[in-house]
């Protein structure tokens, strides 16, 4: 048994190191001997008893951040005497109509005044959209201390250190070292049961108090042998949890109706294409497919090619995959991307990132010739290795249009199984529903459509209506020994930009007159008057950028200039003391008259100087 103080609270952690020799289906539960604990968590003291009777009944509050009207930035947040604990902290991609925005983080308003009570962070496991806020977040919140498996762990600190140089040192850390691990934070007692995901060492995550108990797969997908049953098994996993029991299930494969397609399906398709392929084959997948990646390097070890790693993040990853001991490669079969020219086409193999039509992504690059070291040429092979994640759609769409452009040979999901979704269909949903039974459902990681999708499909299969909650961001969820109802009032929760190395709640207005510029483009008027008399100096100059080309539109931009100069020499002298009184002027002014002319709505920028 391990106990320390971490200065954020008391924890403790129970591991068994045994060897899990169970057969398949594996039964995916939690054996442990509880510990007779006073209930505000204090030690009581010698010879008191305790009226467990006449305490006061504690709600337990889950109060997702994020992750419950878009696909990213997830965040949960529970909540329970005092205690805080929260699960995941994921970034958002920005949106097409969000220019400059580098990504999206959950909003932690919430949580200002409460970082002292913070026991624990738990991330369930090391994709982005659970991880990437970790940097901003984390730090924001005083550092509490971070739980998870090594790789995901391993992840967080590299992200960490990326953001700020040695800061990772920061970081205290949690090591679960296996799904029976059982760590106290505070009030909470944390459990661990086995998922399957896309991404080695994911986590489900049972958050356990005296109120009542949350299960928490995260992001998840349910495993089938190859007559369709599931390979694991959930029926004894909520039979012990303290009531009641509430079952949070991601629910983005909700609009997947059909069996997702098993890795055997799909690992042959890869290996043909292996064989078969006329030139280099060039692989575009998610940096974190670390099972993904080692088969098709140990396909390319055994048929005698070499393969190329580009792309920070897949480098990375590997490289964290091989010192963990998830990856050991042949000697000779990595290459520097640089060494690719003196290998032949035939032989040589490409992994790359930007899949999702990432603009500075190793795929994108490729195709638009800006590449160092990879030109596309007639007779490769470009694999889409990956899923379309929801929001992607015409980025990826562009993508592959250029691609065929280029080359003759492209596969994706759409002609042929080249990737499994890490993510559950309908059947996969009622399936974990029918095994676990939880008192309470709540759909949650999707679109809110998804959502409600799902609970219409727990409806249907007779799950009790009154029993399910679809929440939004900021929405609070209190669960009692007696009721779960969903609060009226929210928590804040709309969008945190980070933009370079900003990052704001408040850029709403940044973003609209990014908007602007995009859709209409600006004009830019500058006048030089005297500062004594007001009088004008010489002729208005009129700058476009984005509303109309200068030289074919000369009549417009001598009636703007002419405009702007009857305007100034009309004007009162006096009036020229409040310089923004006439900037505010000439926008308005300008504006009505372009619109007139054009119905166009540039964004004018007055400028005046004063000699």
């Amino acid at each position: 048994m391990i106990t320390k103080n971490s200065g954020q609270g008391h924890w403790t952690k129970k591991s068994s190191e045994k060897k899990d020799t169970t057969s398949k289906p594996r039964v995916a539960s939690q054996n442990y001997k509880k510990k007779q604990r006073h209930p505000d968590n204090r030690k009581r003291p010698a010879g008191q008893s305790y009226n467990y009777n006449t305490r006061k009944e504690e709600k337990l509050r889950i109060i997702p951040i994020g992750g419950c009207e878009e696909v990213g930035r997830n965040m949960t947040v529970f909540e329970y005497a005092g205690d805080i604990v929260i699960l995941d902290m994921g970034l958002q991609f920005p949106e097409e109509d969000m220019p400059g925005i580098d990504y999206i983080i959950p909003n932690t308003k919430y949580l200002e005044g409460k970082e002292r009570n913070i026991r624990g962070v738990i991330f369930s496991h090391g994709h982005l959209d659970h991880i990437g806020a970790s940097p901003i977040l984390l730090e924001k919140l005083g550092n509490p201390p971070i739980l998870g498996m090594d790789l995901t762990l391993a992840m967080v600190k590299h992200k960490v250190e990326d953001y700020k140089k040695n800061t990772s040192k920061n970081l205290k850390t949690i090591r679960i070292k296996n799904v029976r691990d059982v760590i106290r934070l505070g009030s909470f007692t944390i459990k661990f049961f086995q998922i399957e995901h896309s991404i080695m060492d994911a986590v489900g995550v049972i958050i356990e108090t005296p109120s009542g108990s949350v299960i928490h797969p995260g992001d998840w997908s349910l495993g089938r042998d190859k007559n369709g049953k599931p390979t694991v098994d959930y029926t004894q996993l909520g039979k012990n949890l303290k009531k009641p029991t509430v079952l949070m299930l991601e629910s983005l494969g909700v609009v997947h109706k059909e069996n997702r397609v098993d890795d055997e399906t799909m690992y042959k398709n890869l290996l043909e294409i292996l064989k078969e392929a006329p030139g280099r084959i060039i692989i575009g997948t998610f940096s974190s497919q670390i099972e993904r990646i080692k088969w098709v390097i140990d396909a390319a070890g055994n048929l005698g090619k070499k393969v190329a790693l580009d792309g920070y993040s897949m480098k990375m990853n590997v490289e964290l995959a091989q010192k963990f001991g998830y990856l050991k490669i042949k000697k000779g079969v990595l290459i520097d991307i640089k060494q690719l020219d003196k290998v032949p086409d035939k032989k040589s193999i490409v992994i790359g990132t930007g899949a999702q039509g990432e603009e500075n992504a190793v795929l994108a690059r490729i195709v638009n010739g800006d590449h160092r070291h990879v030109n596309l040429k007639k007779d490769d092979t470009v694999i889409f290795s990956s899923s379309v994640i929801p929001g992607n759609e015409r980025t990826i769409q562009r993508l592959k249009d250029n691609m065929y452009r280029q080359c003759d040979n492209v596969v994706h999901g759409e002609f042929m199984d080249v990737h499994v979704s890490g993510h559950a269909t309908q059947k996969d949903i009622l399936e974990v529903i029918r095994q676990i039974q939880p008192t309470y459902f709540i759909p949650v990681y999707a679109h809110h459509y998804m959502l409600k999708e799902t609970r219409n499909l727990a409806i249907k299969n007779g799950f009790p209506k009154e029993k399910i909650f679809v929440p939004d961001n900021g929405s609070v969820i209190e669960v009692t020994q007696r009721e779960v109802k969903m609060l009226e009032k929210k928590v804040p929760s709309h969008y945190v930009f980070v933009d370079g190395l900003g990052v704001s709640d408040t850029q709403n207005i940044v973003l609209r007159d990014r908007q602007v510029l995009a859709g209409d483009g600006m004009v830019v008027v500058i006048i030089t008057v005297r500062n004594k008399t007001g009088e004008l100096v010489q002729n208005p100059d009129i700058i476009s950028r984005g509303f109309v080309f200068l030289k074919d539109n000369k009549v417009l931009i001598e009636d703007l200039r002419h405009k702007v100069k009857h305007m100034v020499i009309k004007s009162n002298p006096k009036t020229w003391v409040d310089s923004n009184m006439i900037k505010n002027d000439i926008r308005d002014k300008v504006g009505q008259f372009l619109y007139t002319k054009t119905e166009k709505r540039p964004m004018v920028l007055p400028v005046v100087i004063e000699v």
